[in-house]
Parts: C-alpha cells; sequence; structure tokens
C-alpha cells in the first residue's frame, strides 16, 4: 500500500480549493502571535493543536478567525502563502488557485494592500523558486451582508491584476447565494471569473443557484448534489468541476466516515469532481494526505486517482493550451 501513496505523492496535482488563512499551522501561528506581541488565549503550540479539534463548521469557523489575528503585516502574509507553496512543492502540487478572505482583515482594520501584496508576492516567488503556477480567489463572506461585499468588491478593484475570480465562503446554511447575485454581477463585468460554495452543509439547491445566479464556472464542494439526481445529469452534461475536499468533509460532519464518501461514487459517475484539502492546517492534511485518505477508505484505483489529477488540470484557470501539456504529462506519467 505505501508504494501505492508514493505514487499519490508523486502524482502531479492542481489544487482548486484551499483557504490561505486555513493553511495557518500552530507552529506559525505561534510565531507571528510573538512576532507581533499578539497575546493569544494558547501556552504553547501544542495547545493550540488541541483546539484545531471541532465537530461543525462554525466551531471551526470561530477558532479559524481567531488565528486570523495574528496576521498583521505584509510579511506575515507572505510567509502564511510561502509556508503552503513549500508543501505544495512537496507533494507535486504544480498549480494552485487559492482563496483569501479580505473581509476577515480588513474587518479587524487591516489595509487591503497588506493581504493582497504580501500574498501576491509569495506566489510569484513560488513561480520563479519552485515552479508553481497559480490564480489567486478573493472570497466574500455569505454571512455578512450583501453592501460588505459590494465594499470589498471596489477595494479589489486597483489590483485586478492580482486576482483572477471572486468566490463565496464561511457559514453556508441560512445564506444562499441568491442573496449575492448582484454583487457577482458586478464582479463579472469588471471581469472576474466566479466560482462558490454550495452544497456542502446547505442543500443541493443551492448547488442550482449558484450555477443559474451566479455563473459560476466551478462549485466548491457541490457533494450533496446526490439529493436531487436530476441535479447529478444536469453537473455530467456541462462538466461542471466540483472542488471536493474530502478530510474536511469528515472533519465537519459532513459525512461521519471516509468510508461513506461519495467523491468516487460521482467520478465514476461522470462527474468532474477534484480533491483538494480546504483548510489543511485545521482539517488535518494537504493535497496528498487527502488522496491517501481516499485511496485508504474507498479502494481507489491508479485510474481513479490519475482521472482526479486530470480533473484538476481541466477544472483549473489555466490556458487550454497548459490544459493540455498536464493531461499529456499525466498520461506518460500513468
Amino acid at each position: 500500500m505505501h508504494e501505492f501513496h508514493h505514487f499519490l505523492n508523486k502524482l502531479p496535482k492542481a489544487e482548486l480549493h484551499m483557504h490561505l488563512e486555513g493553511s495557518l499551522e500552530p507552529e506559525l501561528m505561534f510565531k507571528l502571535a510573538q512576532r507581533n506581541q499578539i497575546s493569544l488565549p494558547f501556552d504553547s503550540v501544542e495547545a493550540i493543536r488541541a483546539a484545531y479539534e471541532f465537530s461543525n463548521l462554525q466551531d471551526f469557523l470561530d477558532i479559524y478567525y481567531q488565528g486570523a489575528n495574528v496576521l498583521q503585516t505584509e510579511q506575515d502574509f507572505y510567509d502564511l502563502t510561502w509556508a503552503y507553496l513549500e508543501r505544495c512543492h512537496q507533494q507535486n502540487v504544480h498549480h494552485v488557485e487559492p482563496f483569501f478572505d479580505p473581509q476577515t482583515h480588513t474587518d479587524r482594520g487591516l489595509p487591503f494592500s497588506k493581504a493582497i501584496n504580501g500574498i501576491h508576492r509569495a506566489l510569484q516567488d513560488g513561480a520563479k523558486q519552485l515552479g508553481i503556477s497559480s490564480y489567486l480567489i478573493m472570497c466574500f463572506l455569505r454571512h455578512l451582508p450583501e453592501a460588505a461585499a459590494f465594499a470589498t468588491l471596489e477595494q479589489a478593484l486597483p489590483y485586478k491584476d492580482k486576482i483572477t475570480a471572486v468566490g463565496l465562503d464561511s457559514s453556508e446554511q441560512g445564506f444562499p447565494p441568491e442573496l449575492f447575485e448582484r454583487v457577482f454581477a458586478k464582479a463579472r463585468a469588471e471581469g472576474f471569473l466566479t466560482v462558490a460554495h454550495a452544497g456542502e452543509e446547505g442543500p443541493a439547491d443551492y448547488i442550482k443557484q449558484a450555477l443559474e445566479l451566479l455563473a459560476v464556472k466551478r462549485i466548491d464542494h457541490g457533494v450533496r448534489c446526490v439529493e436531487d439526481p436530476e441535479l447529478v445529469e444536469h453537473l455530467i452534461h456541462i462538466q461542471m468541476p466540483l472542488t471536493v475536499c474530502p478530510l474536511s468533509n469528515i472533519k465537519l460532519c459532513v459525512f461521519k466516515t471516509m468510508h461513506e464518501h461519495n467523491i468516487l461514487e460521482l467520478l465514476d459517475k461522470g462527474v468532474k469532481v477534484t480533491i483538494n484539502s480546504d483548510d489543511p492546517a485545521y482539517f488535518g492534511g494537504y493535497m496528498t494526505e487527502n488522496f491517501i485518505a481516499v485511496a485508504d477508505a474507498l479502494g481507489m484505483t491508479k485510474a481513479q486517482a490519475l482521472q482526479l489529477a486530470q480533473n484538476s488540470f481541466e477544472a483549473s484557470f489555466l490556458p487550454s493550451d497548459v490544459k493540455t501539456k498536464w493531461v499529456h504529462t499525466l498520461q506518460a506519467f500513468a
């Protein structure tokens, strides 16, 4: 089995659903807190790690937002992003399209520029030094009002060259995509691509809303699509990518165990599912760990792993000639 684990790590991959703030490892959180003289309610790295045990989305979000407080300077955002890229390099993740949540930082009084410039500089260095290409996605926090999303979009406009798409994240229950139809229309008019979290804790109907009202290019999560067989057929027909996050789904009790996860069932039906890590510092693993967890619990085959990797490049925002190059690389890899 370990030979297959090694294969999964060496497999060229793209990651399309990962929140940079969610890659804040306890060691870095502690280091940044000391550097910025911020007092944390934890006296050690181990105490932080223990607090990373939670049972639902809201408990997770509470500590997630608390952890973000240690991010104060442009260098902090650089260090956060660079640590993630180094993990990607070790795991043969060659292209990333990470999320960041500007409102988490601007609501704390930080200028928009600190986050975006630190992240962008690290992504540039990732391309130069590690050979990892990237596109950045800015998410609106759906538990905040539409007006706040509009204000964030305005702040982002001077940085259009650094942001490829907008997304929608945070607490899903009770905050349907339809609440953000107008701000997404404005974002598209400004030239941004769109994605949205839907069908994780929220119902299949939220997936339909994201497709119809937000004109998304990808659905983030989407595992509850199975509650609507017609929707599943539609997703297959239009080859709409789902950026599925297996370890996250278990940690947040979307599924009780990995044995119950539907990712390979969806894959075999022809849904364009991909594997991603979501908030890897909090959910117990980066890309390779997610691939291994699915392999161990669901008996994933080499062919299925290759298809998931191919899907990750095909579902990306890379130019079509670059996607083709990666598909050929994977065929040779097989």
